[in-house]
Order: structure tokens, then sequence, then C-alpha cells
């Protein structure tokens, strides 16, 4: 069959295609009459759906269908696509005599999970040519805990910026970092001050924790302990337990990188326990936020889904101007 993608899909379309399976719903009995229906999200790499499925009169025939297929799995969906009532939430419709939905056999993993545009090789090579420049011995000797462990480069390249924020996609978090990095870069040339390394070593790290947060299979998903705890604390806890491998790693740095990591976020509102207290910390809270900002600003315009000069911004939470 030929791929639909989400985005595309219009109000009363016909529906014909494989989707990821984000998440499930028990069925839910009638109110007026016997049988059930159930509710499950699907996505695919341009976005995400919610699809009702409307079982008839016979129960039984419906719970089968609700258990013949889990979280993860690539499903196909045959039904009416139908636009909400607040013009952003699809759902499809797909029922007994009008549509189906089964557990789909042979598919490309790479139709459900979208990934960065850039040469993800080039972009590890600037981080990895930032860490050789700098100078601090004892810096430059965490981030090679970091970056000459296979393993963590290989989540830290694979991992999303985010699941709908920003860089929501495989190797975002790598192209968001790679971008703070730049800008940290050039405030050195406005405020040569600043603590070049102290500062890029914020920059490289502040996000570490979105390796443990996320999960990628054919779509991408918030992990329990990215749920219970954030990237934020969980990437404190992964910096202190590097750090307490290498001897001799002062004291008041690593309180410093420390709090640049907690402090990325900005305010408490937004997930940081303390405030950016220094410098260096200031300047990786707003080279993060202007990224990510400038991100949902570009996505947003790349892709309006409407004809008018303005579109509503749930992420931005205010209208984005898009001539």
């Amino acid at each position: 069959m030929a791929k639909q993608l989400i985005k595309d899909l219009k109000d009363g379309s016909s529906v014909d295609s494989l989707f990821s399976v984000k998440y499930k719903k028990p069925p839910v009995d009638y109110k007026s009459k016997q049988g059930s229906w159930f509710t499950v999200g699907l996505s695919d790499m341009t976005g995400e759906i919610e699809l009702r499925f409307w079982g008839g009169t016979d129960k039984a025939k419906t719970v089968a269908v609700y258990g013949s297929f889990k979280e993860d799995d690539v499903v196909h969906v045959v039904g009416i696509a139908k636009l909400g009532m607040d013009g952003v939430t699809t759902e499809i419709q797909a029922s007994e005599g009008m549509g189906k939905l089964e557990k789909a056999g042979t598919f490309n993993p790479e139709d459900f999970v979208p990934r960065t545009k850039q040469d993800v090789g080039r972009m590890l090579a600037e981080i990895n040519n930032t860490i050789a420049s700098i100078s601090d011995a004892n810096i430059k000797a965490l981030l090679l805990s970091f970056f000459k462990d296979g393993a963590f480069v290989g989540e830290f390249c694979n991992t999303p910026g985010g699941i709908t924020m920003h860089h929501d996609y495989v190797g975002g978090l790598l192209e968001h970092t790679l971008h703070v990095v730049h800008i940290c870069k050039s405030l050195l040339e406005i405020h040569p001050q600043l603590d070049r390394d102290l500062l890029l070593s914020g920059a490289i790290l502040h996000d570490i924790g979105k390796t443990k947060e996320f999960r990628v299979t054919t779509n991408i998903k918030q992990t329990e302990d990215g749920m219970l705890r954030g990237h934020i604390t969980i990437g404190q806890e992964m910096l202190l337990e590097r750090i307490g491998r290498l001897p001799g790693f002062p004291v008041g740095l690593k309180l410093k990188v420390a709090h640049m990591m907690l402090s990325h976020h900005g305010e408490g509102e937004y997930g940081s326990p303390v405030r950016p207290v220094f410098p260096e910390a200031e300047a990786v809270h707003y080279a993060d936020e202007m990224d990510a900002k400038l991100d949902q600003h570009i996505t947003t315009q790349e892709d309006p889904r409407t004809d008018d000069f303005r579109v509503y911004s749930r992420k931005l939470k205010r209208f984005v101007y898009l001539k």
C-alpha cells in the first residue's frame, strides 16, 4: 500500500496505511447499546493522531482486536479521517463494516520515527574537536569520560531532543547540543572574560540526561525514569558518577559544572531547581532557550498546515507570523 503520512490526512479522507502504536486505552462499553469501543494513539515520522475503534455490538470481537497488538507495534489501519473540532486533533474512525485495525507484518522502521537531516558523523566530529580544544585538564578528562565511551556516544547520537517541544527526532539531542556549543562560542567573542572551558563543558553536557529520559522504538516515548525525575536530575546523577571516577577532581569545579546542568532551564517552573548564579551558567541557559525557541519557530513556519498569514503554536503559546 502507499504510505499515507499523518500530516497529510484530510477531514473525511480514506485511510489505508501503517502507523506505530504509541499508547492504548482499554475498551469502554457503549452507554446506550451493547458492545464496546477503544482508543489508540498512533504516530509516524510526521506526527500523531488518535484512533477510535467503534467495535459494534460484538464486545468479544472488539476485545480480541484490542488484544491483538501492543504498544510500539505497527498496525494496518483502514478507516476515515475526521478532523477534530479544535482544528488540531485528528482521529481515524475504524469500525466493523467501515474499517479495520490489525497488526502489520513487515515494515520499514524509518517510516515511523523522524531523523535529523544533518550528518551525524560531522556533528559528532565537531563536538570531539571542541573537546580537544579544552585546556583545563580536569574538564577535558570529564568530557572524554563521556565521549570516549562508545555506549554513551551511541545513545547520545540516537536520542531525540524532545518528544514534541524541539528537535523531536532521532539525532535531535546531538544537533541541539552542537547548536548550543556554537552559540556559546559566539558569546565568547562578545564576552572574552567568560571561562571558555567551563562554558563549553556546560554547553556539551547540559542535556546528557535525555539519553535516559527518552526511548526510541517505532516511536519516541518518555521513560518512567524520565517522567518521574526528568533529564536535569538524571543528568546531574550521570555527571557526578563520572566525576567520582576522576581522582583529584576539584570540588569547586564539580559544583560549578553541576550548577550549569541544574540551572539550564532558568526557572523552577521549567524544571530547574536553581537559577543561574554565575555568567557561564546564565550563558548556557539562554543559549539552550534560544536554540529551542528558534527551532519551534522554524518548524512551525516550515509546516504551518494553513493558508492563513499566521498560525497558533501550542509550543510557543502564541501566534506565529508566516509571511
